[in-house]
C-alpha cells in the first residue's frame, strides 16, 4: 500500500511544494513525542504546546500563500475586466472567444487553488487524528475550538475560504456576459438566478467548493441521521460533474416510497388491539400484529440491499406490489375472521420494505451538490409518515358495508393503504427512470482510490477525505489497530460476518445504543393503545392524536439539535446526556403511584421519545464517522447494519408486549419497561467505559 505521505507528495503541484503542510515532518515529530514521553524526558503539557505551535506555523504558511494566490488571480480577473469593457465599443467574435478562454484559464487556476486547500485540509485532519490516537488525548477538539473562534483565526481561512466565493462570482458573471453577448441578451446572472451558467469550468469550481463547505449544520445533521453512507468521490484532478443518473421525479418517487411505508407502519398502531380482539385474540396480541412487519423487514432489508446492486426500479415495483397485497389481506382478515390472514398481511407488508433501496438510491444516483438535501428529505419523509400514520387512523372512525366487505376503523387502514400503494405503483411505472448502471460502474472504477469522511464538528465537519486518508503500515508501522487494518482493502464486504468483523468497539457501542432507543420507542408506541385504554379509557382517536403529536416532534427536535445544541456541545456529551434522559423517562413511566395519571404517562412518554430522537440523530451522526469506509457501499453496508439492529430491536419489543400480556394488562406496563430499563443502563455503562478507554 502506498503511504499517505507519498500520496500527498504525488498530489502536490511541483511549483507549490514548499507551501503544502509538511506532513512527513509532523508525523516524525509525533513519533518523537511518543518516545520522549515513554522515557520521561517530556511532559504532556510541553508536548501539547510545542505541537500547537508547529501546527500554527504550518497553517500560517498555507494561509499566507493562499491569500497571495487569490490576489494574483483577482489581479488577472481585473485586467480581463478592462478588456471586457473595451469590447463594448468594438465587439468582435474572435476577441470574445479569446477573452472567454482567458477567463476559463483563470478558473482552472482557481480550481488548482481549491485543490491546494483541500489537500492541506486532509493533511491537517490526518495529523490531528494521528496525534489523538497516539496519545489518547482529544487534542483535535481543543485545537479547532481555540483557533476557530479567535478573532484573528487563520484556521477560518482554510475551512471557510470566504474570498474564494467572490472570485468564483466574478468568473461566473463575466463568462455569462460573454456568452450572452453573442446572443444579444442584456440580462446578467443576477437577473436570472434560476438559470445558472452552463460552463464546465464553473461547474467544476462549484463542485469543489461544495465539497469543502458542503451544507448547513441542520442538513448535515439530518443527512447523518439517515445514515446514508457517502460513496467515494472522484479524485480532484480528474473530477467531472456527471448528473446523467439524476432524475428529480425518480428521487421524489423514492422519497414517496419512504413516506408511504412509514405511514403503513404506524397507521395500524391505534387500532391493532381492537382488531385483535375482534378476531378473538387478546388485546396484547397487537404486539405480534405490529411486529410481524418488522420480522419480515429483517429479511427483506438484506435482499433489497443486494437487489439494489443491479436495479432500483424493479425492487420498488416489487415493494409496491407486496405492500398492496399485504394491506389487502390485512383489510380482508376482518370479514374472513382469521388472525392468520391478518398476520400474513402484515408479513407481506414487511417483505415490501424498500428502505435499503431508498438509502442506496440517494447515495448512488443523487449528485453530491444536492445529496445532503436529499438525505434530509429522506429523514423528513420518514418523520412525516410517522406522524401522518396515526393521524390518518384517527380520521378513519366510520363504519359501513359494501356487499360483503366491512369498512370500519380496523379495516379502513388496510383499504386506504392498498389504494395508496396501487396509485403509487401506477405513478412509478409511468414516471420512474432507471439509472444507467454502466455510468455508475465507470464512476466507481474511476473513484476507487478516494475516501470521504468528516472531521468531528463545526468548521472541520465538511472536510472531504480522499484516498490520501488511507492508513498504511508503510506510513507508520506502529499504528496497526483493527480499523486501519480493515481499511487496507477498498472492496466492499461480501457477508454479514465480514461486516461484523470490521466493527470496532466504539461502533458496536453505537449499534447497541441504536438497538436500545429503538426498543424503548417501540415499547412506548406499540403498547400505547392497550395501556391508555386500560388506565385512562382513551378512544382510538385520542390514541391517534397522542401518537401523531409524538411524531410531529421529530423535525423540530432535529432542527434544535442540528442547528444549535450540536454547535454548543460535543456529540459524545449529547449522546451520554440523552441516554440518561431516556433512562429518566423510562423510570418515570413505571406505575408505582396509584392511581396512574395521564400527566405522568404523557409526560414521561414525551421525555423518553424526544430524548430518544435526539439520541438517534447524534448516535447515527457519530456512527457515520467511525464506521469503516468499506461499509459505505455494497450489499452489507452501514445502512443495512443499522437497519437490522433497529428492526431486530422492534421485533423483540413487540414480542415482549405479547408475552407480557399473558401476565395480565395490569402488569403489562411495568413488565415491558423492565427490559427497556436494563438495556438502557447497559448502554450507558458501555458508553462511559468505551469512550473513557479511548479518550
Amino acid at each position: 500500500m502506498v503511504a499517505f505521505g507519498k500520496k500527498l507528495k504525488e498530489r502536490q503541484l511541483e511549483e507549490w511544494q514548499g507551501y503544502y503542510i509538511n506532513y512527513k515532518l509532523m508525523k516524525k515529530k509525533v513519533k518523537q513525542y511518543a518516545q520522549q514521553m515513554e522515557v520521561g524526558t517530556q511532559d504532556r503539557r510541553h508536548v501539547l504546546k510545542d505541537f500547537s505551535r508547529m501546527l500554527d506555523n504550518q497553517i500560517e504558511k498555507i494561509v499566507l500563500f493562499l491569500l497571495e494566490q487569490q490576489g494574483l488571480i483577482a489581479s488577472r480577473i481585473a485586467k480581463l475586466d478592462e478588456r471586457l469593457d473595451a469590447l463594448q465599443e468594438e465587439p468582435e467574435i474572435s476577441h470574445i472567444t479569446e477573452l472567454r478562454e482567458a477567463y476559463r484559464v483563470a478558473g482552472q487556476d482557481l480550481l488548482k487553488l481549491l485543490y491546494f486547500v483541500e489537500i492541506n485540509a486532509i493533511g491537517l485532519r490526518k495529523i490531528l487524528k494521528k496525534f489523538d490516537k497516539r496519545f489518547g488525548y482529544r487534542f483535535t477538539d481543543y485545537y479547532v475550538k481555540t483557533r476557530a473562534n479567535h478573532p484573528y483565526s487563520q484556521l477560518q481561512q482554510v475551512f471557510k475560504h470566504v474570498g474564494i466565493g467572490a472570485v468564483v462570482g466574478a468568473i461566473s458573471r463575466n463568462l455569462h456576459e460573454l456568452q450572452d453577448r453573442q446572443g444579444r441578451s442584456y440580462l446578467s446572472i443576477y437577473d436570472q438566478p434560476a438559470l445558472p451558467l452552463q460552463d464546465p469550468v464553473v461547474d467544476s469550481i462549484k463542485a469543489a467548493v461544495d465539497r469543502l463547505s458542503n451544507s448547513t449544520n441542520f442538513l448535515n445533521f439530518l443527512a447523518q441521521h439517515a445514515l446514508i453512507m457517502r460513496e467515494e468521490l472522484p479524485a480532484p484532478v480528474e473530477e467531472q460533474v456527471d448528473d446523467s443518473n439524476y432524475h428529480f421525479m425518480s428521487l421524489f418517487l423514492n422519497l414517496a416510497n419512504t413516506f408511504l411505508y412509514m405511514v403503513n407502519t404506524y397507521i395500524v398502531v391505534p387500532t391493532a388491539d381492537d382488531y385483535s380482539m375482534s378476531l378473538g385474540a387478546a388485546a396484547t396480541v397487537c404486539g405480534i400484529v405490529i411486529g410481524a412487519m418488522a420480522v419480515a423487514q429483517v429479511f427483506s432489508s438484506v435482499y433489497f440491499s443486494a437487489w439494489s446492486n443491479r436495479s432500483y426500479f424493479r425492487p420498488l415495483i416489487f415493494s409496491s406490489v407486496a405492500l398492496f397485497f399485504g394491506n389487502l389481506l390485512y383489510a380482508l382478515a376482518y370479514d374472513l375472521q382469521s388472525l392468520w390472514v391478518l398476520l400474513i398481511g402484515r408479513l407481506c407488508c414487511g417483505l415490501g420494505s424498500a428502505r435499503a433501496v431508498n438509502r442506496r438510491y440517494i447515495s448512488d444516483c443523487v449528485p453530491l451538490k444536492i445529496r445532503m438535501q436529499a438525505s434530509a428529505g429522506f429523514v423528513s419523509a420518514s418523520a412525516l409518515g410517522m406522524a401522518c400514520g396515526p393521524a390518518l387512523a384517527g380520521l378513519l372512525q366510520t363504519k359501513f358495508k359494501i356487499y360483503k366487505l366491512t369498512f370500519n376503523q380496523n379495516t379502513l387502514p388496510g383499504w386506504v393503504m392498498a389504494v395508496a400503494w396501487l396509485i403509487y405503483l401506477v405513478w412509478l411505472c409511468i414516471s420512474f427512470r432507471e439509472p444507467s448502471r454502466e455510468n455508475e460502474e465507470n464512476t466507481q472504477q474511476e473513484s476507487s482510490q478516494v475516501q470521504n469522511d468528516t472531521l468531528e464538528k463545526g468548521l472541520h465537519q465538511p472536510l472531504l477525505i480522499t484516498s490520501l486518508e488511507k492508513p498504511s503500515d508503510e506510513d507508520d508501522p506502529e499504528v496497526d489497530d483493527s480499523e486501519e487494518a480493515a481499511e487496507e482493502s477498498r472492496l466492499p464486504v461480501t457477508s454479514m460476518g465480514s461486516a461484523y468483523r470490521l466493527l470496532t468497539p466504539s461502533v458496536k457501542v453505537q449499534l447497541l445504543i441504536y438497538f436500545m432507543l429503538k426498543y424503548a420507542m417501540e415499547i412506548l408506541l406499540s403498547e400505547s393503545s392497550v395501556v391508555t385504554t386500560y388506565y385512562f379509557g382513551w378512544s382510538t382517536s385520542s390514541v391517534a392524536i397522542f401518537l401523531a403529536c409524538l411524531g410531529l416532534t421529530v423535525l423540530p427536535v432535529n432542527i434544535l439539535v442540528g442547528s444549535y445544541i450540536s454547535n454548543m456541545f460535543e456529540d459524545r456529551q449529547i449522546l451520554l446526556v440523552s441516554e440518561i434522559i431516556v433512562l429518566i423517562g423510562i423510570l418515570l413511566s413505571f406505575n408505582v403511584i396509584i392511581p396512574y395519571s395521564v400527566v405522568q404517562y404523557v409526560g414521561s412518554g414525551l421525555i423518553m421519545f424526544v430524548a430518544a430522537e435526539v439520541l438517534e440523530g447524534v448516535n447515527l451522526a457519530l456512527l457515520s464517522r467511525v464506521m469503516s469506509s468499506r461499509l459505505s457501499r455494497g450489499t452489507y453496508n452501514g445502512g443495512l447494519l443499522s437497519t437490522e439492529a433497529g428492526t431486530i430491536a422492534r421485533v423483540i419489543a413487540d414480542g415482549t408486549i405479547t408475552l407480557a400480556g399473558y401476565l395480565g394488562r395490569s402488569r403489562l406496563l411495568n413488565v415491558t419497561l423492565i427490559p427497556s430499563l436494563l438495556i438502557c443502563v447497559v448502554s450507558i455503562v458501555s458508553t462511559c467505559y468505551t469512550y473513557n478507554s479511548l479518550y
